[in-house]
């Protein structure tokens, strides 16, 4: 991962939107500091950094990253294997993996964002953090990813494709 060019990407984001260092901080709940030294690429993000940000922004993911990019958070490792664009959507597709006995908690994306998960192996609680669903090898799940959700694997690593569709 290219800490310079993801840094230049999150500061052309938040310029774009004419908002403040200090507004995207208060918003995202991430410190100013943080953020000053993501931009300048001088501090590698996690994946939830990088959510909380983009989110705030009402962006995808993908819009501060290259593909393939590979990105780890405390739960979730993903790797960023395509980003299609389309007049109606934007669609990102990564292979991630959640690690055994962790769960990562999601802030709701965009308004009508979708995500869709198949697990290759491993078993996980994913989807809405008030009703997931729990999916196996060989299974999918769709779910609407504008509200709070999570990704919790059981006693084993999950491997599996994610699909998540943000409307434009």
């Amino acid at each position: 991962m290219d800490l310079a060019s993801i840094g230049l990407r999150i500061r052309e984001l938040r310029e774009a939107q004419e908002i403040s260092l200090s507004e995207l901080a208060r918003r995202s709940k991430i410190g100013k500091g943080t953020l000053s030294e993501l931009e300048s690429g001088r501090r590698n993000p996690t994946l939830e950094t990088l959510y909380a940000i983009t989110t705030t922004l009402r962006v995808p993911l993908s819009s501060a990253l290259t593909s393939p990019a590979k990105i780890s958070g405390r739960a979730v490792e993903a790797i960023l294997i395509e980003r299609f664009e389309a007049d109606s959507s934007v669609t990102e597709t990564y292979r991630v993996r959640i690690r055994s006995e962790t769960m990562q908690k999601s802030a709701a994306h965009s308004a009508g964002t979708k995500e869709h998960m198949i697990i290759f192996t491993g078993t996980a609680h994913v989807g809405p953090i008030t009703n997931p669903t729990l999916i196996g090898p060989g299974m999918h799940h769709s779910w609407a990813a504008d509200v709070p959700h999570l990704y919790q694997a059981s006693t084993e690593n999950v491997e599996a494709l994610l699909i998540v569709r943000y409307p434009q």
